[in-house]
């Protein structure tokens, strides 16, 4: 087992990629917090877990939520004793064209991927400071390397991930914490829309090599590298598991 006895923290977990690397781990033996603004499905996903012989425990959260956050890691150290791996994964849209874009459409979404991945990171990273170990894993997107149509929102935070994860690295690298983050491809319930919607899918497709979208098992792999002694040496990377699409 790649991670036994490891302790790590899903945001955004209650489902879609999420869901997937928290059973992913577990099966590598670690112990998964599942976190997620839906306190029902985070629980859901822990029992799932759990029924297929896995250590989990579920945590309602909103990461846009310092307070909350802070009382989630807490949670986490009081069950466990201490936090390994950190996977920032929670995410939301709110689609508009940027001149009908509202405040609070900006807002949510910035606060949620970019804000809320600052918290989760300040809330776990003193722990893994102390004991001189960490694995930091933050989730991008196409949409903040490449950018998109209908959600400056969401490609800005995303683009902002890629240099909060290069800043960690440089930072933490001195504690033998890494940091790194991971561009999927379309395989969340997020991007429903453009996978199923005649306006849409066919011409996302043509923009992928493989010619056809992920599935969250196929991504959760590369989330057990970036947490496993086996990305020891590696930090500060992005890495696209997209079928291709970002490929220059």
């Amino acid at each position: 087992m790649q991670l036994k006895d490891r302790v790590a923290i899903v945001t955004g977990a209650g489902q879609g990629i999420g869901a997937s690397v928290a059973a992913a781990y577990a099966r590598e033996g670690a112990k998964v917090a599942v976190v997620d603004m839906n306190g029902e499905a985070a629980a859901q996903t822990a029992a799932a877990i759990v029924g297929a012989g896995g250590t989990a425990i579920g945590v309602a959260c909103d990461v846009s939520n310092r307070e909350q956050v802070e009382a989630m890691a807490a949670k986490v150290n009081a069950e466990w004793g201490r936090i390994d791996i950190l996977v920032n994964n929670a995410g939301i849209t709110r689609t508009a064209m940027l001149h009908k874009m509202t405040a609070a459409q900006w807002d949510q979404v910035v606060g949620v991927h970019l804000t809320g991945a600052f918290n989760c990171l300040q809330a776990v990273v003193g722990g893994m400071i102390e004991r001189k170990y960490g694995r930091i894993i933050y989730v991008t997107s196409a949409a903040g390397v490449l950018g998109t149509i209908g959600q400056i929102n969401y490609s800005a935070a995303k683009a902002g991930i890629l240099g909060m994860t290069k800043s960690t690295a440089k930072e933490l690298a001195r504690y033998n914490i890494t940091a790194n983050a991971i561009a999927p491809g379309a395989a969340t319930p997020m991007t429903e829309v453009i996978r199923t919607d005649e306006k849409f899918k066919d011409k996302y497709l043509d923009r992928i090599p493989l010619g056809r979208w992920a599935e969250p098992e196929e991504i959760a792999p590369v989330f057990i590298f970036f947490a496993s002694d086996a990305s020891a040496y590696v930090t500060g990377q992005i890495l696209a598991a997209d079928g291709g699409m970002t490929i220059y």
